[in-house]
């Protein structure tokens, strides 16, 4: 008989599924619309749990699987897993730290480049035919090059250190904080997130910072400047968002490229009409490349928790 796993959210790849499938009964706890009572159904046979950064997993569900041998999120974010709890039981809760390191970084220079350049605005400006209408250089604002710019990286970690070499390669300076300095690097450490606001063209938040929250509010966007971005690849929530709306509506910032917010979905609607702000629908990961990644150490994770080996990026044993 196949070990039974709780699946609590999709995975898109359909190779992955089909690996799922042939090793195990999975169950797909995300398709159910009574979800309390298919736990009772089910829950004392669930050896493995799949989860999401996002979606993690209470202690009031893992209670419910007394059986319960491993939880493999499928991506980096752990907050929404009770980490205490597992650790209690022994269960080892793993992560798929550095599968999208590449791609995340990517996008980070991609909102980047977009919001310096203006290139979502333009973009709509030739769609929406004004182009024609209004063929004069002077009716596009001019753009700010990104090449050589000051690049402040908050969060030094793996993500952090890929953006800060693609921004390297464009010829900017590079800076960076954390909660200490990172060995080995020749990027400038400044301890202080308001010092390296104020010394910074560009600001990229990278911290994983799961239980950091609204570290960047008016003071440390005043500290970036009128001529500043702020790029955000890592938590919504390490912003104060009504700070940096008033910022940007202010012309406090020059603007900001954002793939995650507070409140998923949900997006501050007064961006939706800001010309120098990009959004992204919390996408840095979503590439095939990266979800397959994701998914083959998820499929590895589950493996070595049920054959009772430590697997290899577990946090919790």
């Amino acid at each position: 008989m196949k070990p039974e796993i709780l699946q609590l959210n999709p995975i898109l790849v359909p190779s992955i599924n089909q690996k799922l499938n042939a090793l195990y009964t999975v169950r797909r706890y995300f398709e159910q619309e009574n979800k309390e009572e298919y736990i009772r159904e089910i829950g004392k046979s669930v050896r493995g749990v799949i989860t999401g950064g996002h979606t993690g997993i209470s202690r009031a569900l893992m209670e419910q699987l007394p059986a319960l041998e491993v939880v493999a999120v499928n991506g980096v974010g752990t907050d929404a897993v009770d980490l205490a709890y597992a650790r209690e039981r022994g269960i080892p809760v793993t992560g798929t730290f550095g599968a999208l390191t590449e791609d995340v970084a990517d996008l980070a220079i991609g909102l980047l480049l977009a919001t310096c350049r203006n290139i979502g605005a333009v973009d709509r400006f030739v769609r929406n035919g004004m182009w024609v209408k209004h063929p004069q250089p002077s009716a596009i604002p001019l753009a700010r090059r990104f090449s050589g710019m000051r690049v402040g990286i908050v969060g030094m970690g793996r993500v952090g250190r890929a953006v800060a070499t693609r921004a390297a390669a464009f010829g900017c300076s590079i800076s960076y904080t954390d909660l200490q300095p990172v060995g080995g690097l020749s990027y400038e450490f400044v301890s202080s997130l308001k010092q390296l606001a104020e010394q910074s063209d560009a600001l990229v938040l990278c911290a994983a910072a799961d239980k950091a929250e609204g570290i960047v509010n008016a003071e440390i966007l005043d500290a970036l400047g009128k001529d500043g971005f702020l790029v955000n690849i890592a938590r919504g929530r390490l912003v104060r968002e009504d700070d940096l709306v008033h910022a940007l509506q202010t012309g406090r910032i020059a603007g900001a490229g954002l793939d995650v917010f507070v409140d998923e979905p949900h997006v501050p609607e007064a961006l939706f009409e800001m010309d120098n702000v990009v959004l992204q629908a919390h996408r840095a990961s979503a590439t095939i490349e990266s979800r397959t990644a994701m998914g083959e150490m998820v499929l590895q994770s589950l493996a070595d928790g049920l054959a009772g080996k430590r697997p290899e990026n577990s946090l919790t044993t």
